[in-house]
């Protein structure tokens, strides 16, 4: 399997519809892609953990963490954060750091002020922040250029709202011009190995390409939106999932009111719950795609499902003279350039290696 150039090799659902979309830009300022993390619960006022408010500009999560971790002369294990935010943007989230017995520095907010952190909020708590505990995230989203005066822009937003946006990862997940899956490659073929990888971003890549494949395989069969005998279906913004034996009617009404969604592997070690034509999608992308699947399952990293759909939670279109400005609600895992591929054409909503 070895990298043939920079491609999109995912198909988008709204083309055999509407036909290709128009040409626009986004994020053009960071103030063009704003992303606010949303909690279920709010700290509790007391406790071992200080939890910051933040917003960023022009940083990575990571970055921010270490920042952190440097201003309260602690390791950055001692920093908790939920979910990594985009680096061109405004982004508002928590994070926490462990001070035990001490304050925070008096002048914290100006210290991270300086990196391009503001801190609008700071509250004790009795727990680290941990990963993936957040609900999801509110996006608002201008759009400009050609796309503005597009006729039929409307209607592929609509269409999105009513049936739901396929939750493929987006661009970002592989580097620039898909430098990370190309890397991830070559750590699976020779062996993965913490000290290579720190964080999991390889195993990440890897897994996000193969799911990426497999939605693809289900949107060029016209049923990635609908349940099939043997799936796994997931309730939509949570985690439960139950085998579908049989699509019966109540199932049927209940995914196309997208309550329901079927899922897709991340793949990994352990038993997929599968059968039927469902399972057979699973054979296919290990029969096309077996060196990363056998380096993802020596590398020990558990199998697990997404949906193979996502919903917009409370959509909103604004149009002005010169953008159009979109907001709604991703689940967490959940991509906004995913949305943004199906409404727009740009260089950098699908520029990924396709591997063969």
């Amino acid at each position: 399997m070895t990298p043939t150039g920079t491609a999109d090799p995912w198909p988008r659902v709204l083309d055999a519809e509407f036909g290709p979309p128009p040409a626009g830009d986004y994020r053009a300022t960071p103030e063009d892609f704003v992303v606010e993390e949303i909690l279920d619960f709010a700290p509790e006022g007391q406790g071992e953990h200080l939890w910051l408010w933040v917003e960023k500009r022009g940083l990575t999560t990571l970055e921010v963490v270490r920042h952190l971790a440097r201003a309260c002369e602690v390791t950055q294990r001692a920093v908790g954060y939920s979910g990594m935010k985009d680096r061109i943007a405004v982004t508002r989230q928590w994070l926490s750091v462990h001070l035990p017995g001490r304050e925070g520095p008096g002048d914290l907010a100006e210290r991270l002020a300086s990196h391009g952190v503001q801190v609008l909020e700071q509250v004790r708590h009795p727990r680290k922040l941990k990963r993936g505990v957040h609900r999801g995230n509110r996006f608002s989203l201008v759009i400009t250029g050609e796309a503005v005066q597009a006729p039929g822009l409307e209607a592929r937003w609509e269409w999105l709202c009513r049936h739901g946006v396929p939750n493929g990862f987006g661009p970002q997940r592989f580097g620039p011009d898909g430098r990370n899956l190309v890397r991830a490659q070559s750590v699976l073929a020779r062996g993965w190995r913490k000290r290579d990888d720190r964080e999991g971003m390889m195993l990440s890549t890897a897994r996000s390409y193969l799911f990426n494949e497999l939605l693809a395989m289900r949107q060029g069969d016209g049923n990635w939106d609908r349940l099939l005998p043997g799936e796994v279906a997931m309730l939509d913004g949570t985690a439960s999932q139950f085998v579908v034996d049989t699509v019966d009617a109540e199932l049927a009404e209940r995914a196309a009111r997208l309550d329901l969604h079927p899922s897709g592997v991340l793949w990994g070690v352990g038993s997929s719950a599968t059968a039927g034509s469902a399972a057979g999608y699973e054979q296919r992308l290990r029969e096309r795609h077996g060196p990363l699947c056998d380096g993802l399952e020596r590398a020990g990293v558990k199998l697990a499902r997404r949906p193979l759909r996502m919903r917009l939670g409370e959509p909103r279109l604004g149009r002005e003279p010169a953008c159009l400005r979109f907001d709604f609600i991703l689940p967490r895992g959940s991509f906004a350039t995913a949305v943004l591929r199906e409404l727009i054409e740009h260089p950098t909503l699908g520029a990924t290696p396709a591997l063969t």
